[in-house]
């Protein structure tokens, strides 16, 4: 009887898989399970999709991990990760969602990252340093604009920006996550906003520690962590954060995170690099279609994002109602949908705002 099942659904699979219909055909470019796995002909075989690319840098040449998943002509999505200096791991979820879709992907970090080499210069840490790596990843992938989507989540979604400012033709699709375009106003909502719902207690001990520099003191970390991050970064008990996640977390580089960023999500602080960091008045000359999430309780203003959407020439606004800075987790359902959805649209040419 099982084999008599199989059978059945084997042939269902192979016409709904096999089908010219306009909804099948136009959605994927694949057209079966085993073309989207189909490894045949690809240089990354042995190692499973993963590449070491080497890119070039003012300090020499050094190599990024990254690792792709499946197969789809019209279909590459680059994933750049938050930080700086975290890693690909805490977007692992996309394993849940993309493959059964048909659409392309490629896990990355950045230099300095964990996967990736780890030079010990500081003047590596720059923006525009990281737009021209970005670049070189893509040309060693081979992504071009008739398929290539670049997905950027908070520093990824600076990162997003600057690389569509200067590299746009060679775009397919963009999207934006959990990211303002300017970090004055992300500060200035920190503080305006999200800092006065901590407990006065509290907020009156983070900034005392601020006020003296004190980030290295275990009890300013202990503070952030318990009470800010779970309302703000991912809404879930510590203990109940996904494993891709803590172990990302666990494999932050801190010295990219801390000199661009500052020593944790709750707003940037002190000399940090990207501190004056703003392109609000530059979105209108991102002419790709781009997709902008935000989410309610982000550490980033959702209606900020929102009006980002606004402003580009096709721009999308997602909106995630009960999620946080890492929204693919705690809002996943709305976030996969309307994200997957943004990038067939792209690909099927019906893109609206």
């Amino acid at each position: 009887m099982k084999a008599l099942l199989y059978f059945f659904l084997t042939i269902l699979f192979f016409f709904n898989g096999c089908s010219n219909s306009p909804d099948n055909s136009n959605k994927k470019s694949v057209t079966t399970l085993a073309g989207y796995f189909d490894n045949s002909g690809k240089d990354d075989v042995l190692s499973g999709g993963v590449k070491m690319i080497t890119v070039s840098t003012p300090k020499g040449d050094f190599k990024v991990w990254t690792k792709r998943t499946g197969n789809n002509p019209a279909i590459k999505v680059l994933l750049l990760h938050g930080g700086p200096g975290m890693t690909h791991e805490y977007l692992e979820c996309f394993d849940s969602y993309f493959p059964k879709e048909g659409i392309e992907y490629y896990y990355y970090d950045q230099l300095g990252s964990y996967y990736s080499d780890q030079p010990n210069d500081t003047s590596l840490w720059n923006t525009n340093r990281f737009v021209e790596e970005v670049e070189q990843v893509r040309k060693a992938l081979n992504l071009d604009s008739s398929n290539f989507y670049l997905f950027g989540q908070s520093w990824g979604g600076i990162l997003a920006m600057e690389y569509a400012l200067k590299y746009q033709q060679n775009l397919k699709g963009l999207i934006i996550s959990n990211m303002m375009s300017s970090i004055p106003d992300y500060i200035k909502y920190a503080e305006d906003v999200l800092a006065p719902q901590l407990d006065p207690a509290v907020l009156a001990e983070i900034k005392e520690m601020e006020a003296n520099n004190d980030y290295n003191n275990p009890r300013y970390i202990e503070l952030v962590t318990t009470y800010y991050y779970p309302e703000h970064v991912l809404r879930m008990p510590p203990e109940n954060w996904p494993e891709p996640v803590t172990r990302s977390f666990k494999h932050v580089n801190p010295v990219i995170y801390v000199s661009m960023q500052g020593p944790s999500e709750f707003g940037i602080v002190g000399d940090a690099k990207l501190k004056n960091w703003e392109r609000k008045s530059d979105l209108p000359k991102i002419k790709v279609p781009t997709l902008v999430i935000g989410a309610e309780y982000d550490t980033m203003d959702p209606e900020h994002m929102k009006w980002m959407a606004s402003q580009l020439p096709k721009g999308r606004y997602l909106y995630c109602p009960n999620g946080s800075h890492l929204s693919m987790y705690d809002d996943q359902e709305i976030y996969f949908e309307g994200l997957i959805k943004f990038i067939n649209d792209v690909n099927e040419k019906s893109f609206e705002r």
